[in-house]
């Protein structure tokens, strides 16, 4: 039998800002496990830089392209529904989305190259920002269900003030040098 509740789901304002953002989801599971999983806003394939909450329901959903966190969950033997809750940490935007024309049409393969050339410098750094939280959280001593594969690198300068920020949320972030 399904349990039947009443729940609230509180979410800040500018969380439904576009651009660029790393998150954190925090995972407890049934059987008091915490679970980590680390993303990041900011398309591969499109000049898009959606909010953190989008993701939010397409980590969960059933698309299977867009729903990472689930997918994770079910390979180490978690049923997401069971789960006591899930917490999303999110920080930024670190960098804005590219600004489109108003007229902006996916169609439009020259406008769409000329925005990807903007868009993929900020992917990037972003990218590099998540493998380095990815890892940190591992060395910390964190469960950190997903491996982040990024062929590109951020400097310490950049890094740093992004990884203080989780730290407040994770706090063997801290002891790292």
């Amino acid at each position: 039998m399904t349990d039947i509740g009443t729940f609230r789901l509180t979410l800040p304002g500018q969380m439904l800002r576009r651009g660029f953002w790393l998150y954190v989801w925090r995972v407890a599971t049934a059987d008091n496990r915490e679970l980590l999983y680390v993303g990041r806003t900011g398309d591969n394939s499109s000049p898009n830089a959606s909010p953190p909450y989008i993701r939010m329901g397409q980590h969960l959903g059933s698309m299977k392209n867009q729903n990472a966190l689930r997918r994770h969950l079910v390979s180490h033997s978690v049923e997401p529904e069971t789960c006591r809750s899930f917490e999303l940490v999110a920080h930024g935007p670190i960098h804005p989305e590219v600004v489109k024309p108003e007229d902006f049409d996916h169609a439009d393969k020259i406008t769409r190259i000329s925005l990807m050339e903007l868009h993929t410098p900020f992917r990037n750094i972003v990218g590099a920002m998540e493998k380095r939280l990815e890892q940190d959280l591992r060395v910390a001593g964190y469960a950190v269900m997903n491996t982040v594969k990024w062929k590109h690198d951020v400097d310490d300068t950049e890094w740093l003030p992004i990884r203080r920020a989780f730290a407040k949320d994770f706090p063997g972030l801290k002891e790292l040098t």
